[in-house]
């Protein structure tokens, strides 16, 4: 399974095994998503961290 690395408004780097709504433009939508982060365990924006393909 692939794995996305992202970063939450709070700045915490995570992996998540999906990412919703990834195929999606930034032009569309924006590249970011809400998350549950697992440091702060709250909902967050998050977004990939370029080069973060695991």
């Amino acid at each position: 399974m692939e794995r996305t690395v992202v970063r939450c408004a709070e700045g915490h780097v995570f992996s998540t095994a999906s990412f919703p709504m990834q195929h999606l433009t930034v032009d569309r939508i924006g590249p970011g998503r809400l998350l549950r982060c697992p440091r702060c365990a709250r909902l967050r924006q998050a977004v990939p961290v370029v080069g973060g393909k695991r």
